[in-house]
């Protein structure tokens, strides 16, 4: 009925408003609609791959320990020295074989760009430049 009254007649001000007002709320409703299913669908998507992958609790990284020298003779047997703390998110050392670390960062770098996942992801144990 209200919207018959203003196509008949000239539109005021208010039934201006009015009519702007729900075209407003019309789209917005659907606009969260929209987001609702997109962020349901994303749940389920999440749900279904992890389902199918389950991820099995990694044990820690334990970092390679250099070799002490050899104590001297008589003394009593050394401690085993604590392991050294590594940086949040990595994965432990790296064996670096005749490759500089600034070139072993760039390739670590374009792999994981190249794989499109992020480096703390990924787990480097060696790099060799093969010759």
């Amino acid at each position: 009925m209200f919207l018959s009254n203003t196509l008949s007649h000239s539109l005021t001000l208010l039934d201006a408003g009015i009519v702007a007002v729900l075209g407003y709320v019309v789209v917005f409703f659907g606009l969260i609609l929209l987001m609702l299913v997109v962020m349901a669908m994303g749940k389920a998507f999440r749900a279904k791959d992890g389902a199918r992958n389950p991820k099995a609790p990694a044990a820690p990284a334990v970092p390679a320990v250099p070799a002490s020298p050899a104590a001297p003779a008589g003394s009593a047997p050394a401690a085993p020295a604590a392991p050294a703390q590594t940086a949040p998110g990595s994965a432990g050392r790296i064996k670096l074989h005749d490759v500089p670390p600034k070139t072993a960062a760039m390739l670590m770098a374009i792999v994981a760009d190249k794989m499109g996942k992020p480096l703390n992801e990924l787990r480097f144990i060696s790099i060799k430049e093969v010759k």
